[in-house]
């Protein structure tokens, strides 16, 4: 683990520091003769300290800039020639800018100028070299310009990286959001398929066990159904799973929509329940997304009557509008259980799917008794943002209408 962290060091960079610092002071040097004083051992480990301590500047910004000034601002002091010293003050500075510490930043910065500024102009009468003279006043004003470039780019690239750390985390979060909805998407899904079919082979199988002694063919008819709805259930399960492919991958099926209404009629009434199914209005176009939504939405509502009515009727009446569908479930209870309108999560799913296309969905016991779905889907173009996955690929459908005596009574009524 120690060694893990020397090598984050940034050891390339402050070597390079180092050798600007130490070869541009000995040319300094060279050309302040006679003005500063000579280059010593002393000098050079300050020169040294004020560059070593930059190794720290990412872990320890705050201790490596007052460190590089503090030894800066002796460097000055011992009279010796200026130079770049400031550099490793400069880097420091940007450092700690960088990692948020802005008040450590300017101090330091403030404490080597203000350093300066006496060294320059009262100090120097008490400070080697002997004989110096003050400096110019106007050379502060080329001082003051360095320093105010140095923290303003410091700032600036701050400020970068706060906006691309903060672009990053939204990206994350939009991509956990997505990962999120496309598992909620599967897992309603799944309840969908897996509670209206699990329902019917659970009645049939009650059937079933009740006429094996007595009524062996029926019993056989039960063992057919729940064949059927097992094998239609299994498929639909692969369906949704199947969008844990490779992305860009076809759907292999199209999603369910309205004109396997009558599919579902007939599942229905293998367990049991009549359903008369009535059209109001001319179907034209229907987005797939919202033709699943109906699909799920009649699905559940059904499943939940099989389930927690005592009720063996029930009633979809769908209205074709020009920009809706409206869906309307009914059934006469009255309630078998507490839950009368169903599940939790059925109710919720049936919610999350209207709310995901702009629509809205109410679900509560009629007051003559039994329980009531009224649905609004608006009708818009399908687009990869409010439609599902497994339902973008799927071609138009006709409406298929179909009659199975008593069981089905399924009328349509087209305006004029």
């Amino acid at each position: 683990m120690r060694a893990r962290s020397t090598a984050r060091l940034p050891w390339p960079s402050t070597i390079l520091v180092g050798a600007i610092v130490m070869i541009g002071s000995s040319v300094a040097a060279r050309g302040q003769l006679g003005e500063r004083a000579p280059l010593d051992l002393f000098a050079r480990v300050l020169l040294f300290v004020a560059v070593a301590v930059l190794l720290l500047r990412h872990r320890r910004p705050v201790l490596a800039v007052f460190v590089s000034a503090a030894a800066a601002m002796i460097y000055l002091g011992a009279g010796y020639p200026y130079g770049p010293v400031f550099l490793a003050v400069a880097v420091g500075s940007f450092s700690a800018v960088v990692a948020g510490h802005r008040r450590a930043a300017w101090s330091a910065v403030g404490m080597v100028w203000v350093g300066h500024l006496l060294v320059a102009h009262w100090l120097y009468r008490w400070l080697p070299p002997s004989g110096d003279s003050g400096a110019p006043w106007g050379q502060e004003l080329g001082v003051a310009a360095w320093v105010v470039a140095i923290v303003a780019a410091a700032e600036f690239v701050r400020v970068r990286r706060e906006q691309w750390a903060s672009q990053r985390a939204e990206r994350d979060a939009a991509e956990k959001r997505r990962a999120d909805e496309e598992r909620l998407r599967m897992a309603r899904e799944l309840h969908d398929v897996l509670a209206h079919s699990i329902s019917v082979i659970n009645v049939q199988a009650g059937v079933g066990r009740a006429l094996l002694d007595s009524d062996p063919e029926q019993a056989r008819t039960a063992l057919t159904t729940i064949k059927a709805a097992s094998k239609e259930a299994l498929g639909e399960v692969r369906q949704v799973l199947d969008t844990l492919r490779a992305p860009g991958d076809a759907p292999r099926a199209p999603a369910p929509g309205l004109d396997r209404l009558p599919e579902l009629v007939d599942q229905a009434a293998s367990a049991g329940l009549t359903v008369a199914v009535e059209t109001d209005g001319a179907r034209n176009a229907v987005p797939p997304g919202t033709d699943l939504a109906a699909f799920r939405i009649v699905q559940e509502a059904l499943t939940n009557v099989v389930r927690h009515s005592g009720s063996r009727s029930a009633r979809v009446r769908i209205g074709y509008g020009a920009d809706r569908i409206r869906l309307r479930i009914d059934d006469e209870g009255p309630a078998t259980g507490s839950e009368a309108g169903g599940s939790g999560n059925g109710l919720a799913g049936m919610r999350e799917r209207a709310a995901a296309l702009g629509g809205t969905i109410e679900a509560d016991p009629r007051p003559d008794g039994g329980f009531r779905v009224l649905a609004e889907l608006p009708l818009r173009p399908a687009s990869p943002e409010d439609t599902a996955p497994d339902a973008r690929e799927e071609a138009t459908r006709g409406t298929k209408q179909d009659t199975t005596g008593d069981t089905v009574q399924e009328t349509t009524e087209e305006t004029p």
